[in-house]
Order: structure tokens, then C-alpha cells, then sequence
């Protein structure tokens, strides 16, 4: 365990840049660690979650399972499922316990003894998204015996639907910070999301609410119909409009730019389209297949099919557009759409398939506004598809719904929950399926060997009983 305490403190200071080297002075006392103002967290932790955890290995992995991107390279590769131990190492041994759930804990207990309630808010809000990750990633994991080092130097791991039961905890609590006086100290321009606008962020809180409620739809001991009305009661008081939007603006300047940018560039190793994802668009005549995607050197769009042989002319595929790879684009935590997506399969589960249809048009069109798509294309493109009904919405709105969270690791998610889009795999003599879930990291099943390292990528998370 001495290496994972190495890797918290470095990362740690990797975070919080000038003030290591009072951190790790020898002359320090170790049970009184340096203070650092929430102002100098907040930002580098968002930024931790946009660039490096929903923008890093995490939305790539699942913009490869979920077939949007392809990988212009021969098989074995993490496209056609390969992910290892050692694949898994940063974004839990990195960024997420030491960057993200270390440093919101440091900056969560400075906010309460301060009394600077938004701080507070705001950091219970950004834990629990993260916690949802890791959870969603690896099912059971380590939290309430996880930030006890050095006491507790091999913490035993929480059961996922306990860590579902905290995230709810704690997104209330940040609603109960929200609703303190306001501070004299509050975050400003150091709020990366929402420039301390805390009614955005309360809306924020109640879309993430209405969102894993809905996650559990399937799960043990819950009902679909209970985790709707759950979810139509917190989407009241959720996201109303495409400004409120919760996302992360790249300037795009050196060192600045939209992970996306780099994810897909040419250093990227061969990063195109995946075939399913374009010849749906084109086949629906979707007017935002030219948003989505660039045409290849041929003049129309075409996607790479997974296990393809590597193409000897890449250049034939089409590439990630500029809205969602440009350097200076925005990367999107939730939208207002996934909001409305949500409401239409909640709807649908209470009332039915004819008083959710308004809804999820609404989601398609609120997509396509995000976009720029004139209203006489969205009209065109919402009268073009299928009525629901009882046997085809749900697959109706999970399928728009995936092609709005184009590149969001959300499309994993409702995946795994709906079976929804319906994917053909890749499949060797040994790969059979899209994987369910990630291994454990190799530094945590070497430093802290537990029980629940033995389930392996198709074995289900707790929720995904579909």
C-alpha cells in the first residue's frame, strides 16, 4: 500500500500544483496537513472530470464498445474489447480517488468549517457524478473505508447498491448547502461549470438525481414504476432549456484544448467513425449526420466496421466534426435533451407510449437545437419516425437518445440497463460479447487484493439485470 499512498500524494500535488512542495516538507506534520482554499480545488477537479475521466479512457472506451468511433487498426485492440488491468490504472489510481474523491473531501471539509455553503454544494454535487463512475465501471468499490490512509491502508470495498444509496445522500446534501445563506466567499470564475451560478447548479442536482434513479429501473428490489415517479418528481425542478446545460468550454489554446480534440487527432492512432453509427444517420437521413461527421476523400460519409481489417486508405472514413472534436468545443456532462429523454421513458413506464411520444420529440428537437438544426429540419426529421407504441418505445427512445449523447458514456449506461441500441458485437473465437463492466486496476488488485477482483468484463454490475 505504500505505492498507493505515493500515487494519492503525487497526484494530489499534481492537482493543487505550487503548494507541494509545503505538502510533502519533511518538517511537516503529517496529522496536520497543509490547508488549501476551496477556490484553488474546485477547478482543477473539473477539469479532472471533464478532461481526463468522462473525456479520457472512460468516454473513449464506451464510444468504441457503443460503436460511434472505430479504431483504423488490427484487432486485438480496446475497440474489439481487449481492456486489461493495466488499462484500468489511471482513471482509477489517477484520477478519480486521488484527484477527484481526495481532493473534494479536502475541499468539502474546508467548506464546512468555513461555512461557505456553496463550496460545499457544489463539491458534494461533483463527488457524487464521479462516484456514479466508479461505480457504474466497476460495481463494488472502496468508499467508506477508502480515505482513512494511513489507519486504513487496505479498505474493504462498499457493495454498489450501497454506493447508489450515498450518491442519492449526498446530492441531497448539496441541495441542503444550497439552500444555507449565502456565503461572503463564493466560487466565481474558479467554477469551470457554471461560474457559481448555484441555480444552475441546482438543477444540475436534480437532473443527476432523476438520472440514477432511473439507472435502477431494472435493479434489485426496485421498480421500474417507483424509479419513474422518482425520477418525474426530481425532473420538475431539473433542466428547462438548452442554457442550462451543464459543460465544460475549451479555449482551445495550447494545453487547453477539448479532449476530444486529441482523442481523435492524428496522434490518436487511426481514430474514424464506426460504420453502425453513420449508416444508421444516413439511412434516417438525420440532418445531423454533417454536425456529427466529416466526409471522407470519396464525398460521403462512410464508418469503419468493427474487426476490419485496417484500411489502407483512412482517409476514405469520415472523422469526428469540429462541434464535438474542434479544439476550442465544449464537453457536455448533461444537456437539457438527456433531461427530456429521461422524462420520455419515465413517461412511457407510467402513462404509456401515447403521453410520452410529445416528450421525446421534444428531447429530438432539443438535441437538434443544440446543434444549430434549423426547426424545418427537425420538424422534417420527428415526422419521419415511427409512432411509439407500446412495443417499440422504449427502443424508439433509447435509440434517439444515443444518438444525442454522442460521446457521452451515458449510451454504456442505458446499454447495459435497456439493451438499447441494439449492436451487432465484434466476435472472435473467444470475444463474444460487448463487455459488461471494467476489470479492477492492476495497482489496486496488487496493493489491495479483495474478494470482489474476481468477477470478470461479462459479469453484470448490480443494476444491469436487463
Amino acid at each position: 500500500m505504500k505505492n498507493k499512498l505515493i500515487i494519492f500524494l503525487v497526484a494530489g500535488c499534481t492537482l493543487l500544483g505550487a503548494g507541494c512542495k509545503k505538502f510533502l516538507d519533511i518538517n511537516t506534520d503529517p496529522n496536520n496537513p497543509l490547508k488549501v482554499k476551496e477556490a484553488q480545488v474546485l477547478g482543477p477537479v473539473e477539469v479532472t472530470t471533464s478532461t481526463t475521466v468522462v473525456g479520457g479512457l472512460y468516454g473513449t472506451v464506451t464510444a468504441y464498445w457503443m460503436q460511434q468511433l472505430s479504431l483504423n487498426q488490427a484487432s486485438p485492440s480496446i475497440e474489439s474489447y481487449t481492456i486489461t488491468p493495466v488499462d484500468a490504472n489511471n482513471t482509477w489510481s489517477s484520477y478519480l480517488y486521488p484527484n477527484v474523491f481526495q481532493n473534494l473531501n479536502m475541499m468539502i471539509d474546508e467548506a464546512e468549517q468555513q461555512k461557505h455553503h456553496e463550496y460545499a454544494a457544489i463539491g458534494k454535487a461533483l463527488f457524487a457524478y464521479n462516484l456514479a463512475i466508479a461505480a457504474d465501471l466497476w460495481g463494488n468499490i472502496p468508499y467508506s473505508q477508502a480515505f482513512k490512509i494511513p489507519t486504513v491502508m487496505q479498505p474493504g470495498y462498499d457493495k454498489q447498491e450501497a454506493i447508489y444509496t450515498i450518491i442519492q445522500q449526498m446530492l441531497d446534501s448539496s441541495l441542503y448547502y444550497m439552500a444555507q445563506p449565502a456565503s461572503k466567499i463564493q466560487p466565481g470564475d474558479d467554477d469551470y461549470i457554471y461560474k457559481g451560478d448555484m441555480g444552475l447548479w441546482k438543477k444540475f442536482v436534480y437532473t443527476l438525481k432523476a438520472r440514477y434513479y432511473l439507472r435502477l429501473s431494472k435493479a434489485p428490489g426496485h421498480t421500474a414504476a417507483q424509479q419513474a415517479d422518482n425520477a418525474l418528481l426530481a425532473l420538475q425542478q431539473g433542466f428547462g432549456s438548452n442554457q442550462d446545460n451543464a459543460l465544460v468550454s475549451y479555449p482551445g489554446t495550447g494545453q487547453a484544448e477539448n479532449p476530444w480534440y486529441m482523442n481523435t487527432g492524428d496522434a490518436s492512432g487511426g481514430v474514424v467513425m464506426a460504420q453502425s453509427f453513420i449508416d444508421s444517420l444516413v439511412s434516417r437521413k438525420d440532418p445531423r449526420l454533417a454536425i456529427f461527421a466529416t466526409k471522407g476523400n470519396k464525398g460521403n460519409y462512410a464508418g469503419r466496421r468493427v474487426g476490419d481489417t485496417p484500411a489502407a486508405d483512412p482517409d476514405s472514413f469520415s472523422l469526428v466534426n469540429k462541434f464535438y472534436a474542434g479544439k476550442d468545443a465544449n464537453l457536455y456532462l448533461s444537456t437539457y435533451s438527456e433531461v427530456l429523454f429521461i422524462k420520455a421513458e419515465a413517461t412511457f413506464i407510467k402513462q404509456g407510449a401515447a403521453a410520452a411520444a410529445p416528450v421525446y420529440t421534444a428531447a429530438i428537437a432539443a438535441h437538434m437545437t443544440m446543434l444549430g438544426i434549423p426547426v424545418a429540419a427537425q420538424q422534417s426529421y420527428i415526422a419521419s419516425r415511427p409512432v411509439l407504441t407500446a412495443t417499440n418505445a422504449l427502443a424508439q427512445i433509447i435509440t434517439e437518445k444515443y444518438v444525442a449523447g454522442f460521446l457521452s458514456p451515458e449510451t454504456y449506461n442505458d446499454w447495459r440497463r435497456t439493451g438499447y441500441p441494439q449492436l451487432k458485437p465484434y466476435q472472435d473465437e473467444i470475444v463474444k460479447s460487448i463487455p459488461r463492466r471494467w476489470p479492477y486496476p492492476a495497482n489496486e488488485m496488487l496493493t489491495n487484493p479483495q474478494p470482489d477482483q474476481k468477477v470478470t468484463v461479462s459479469d453484470r454490475v448490480w443494476w444491469d439485470a436487463n
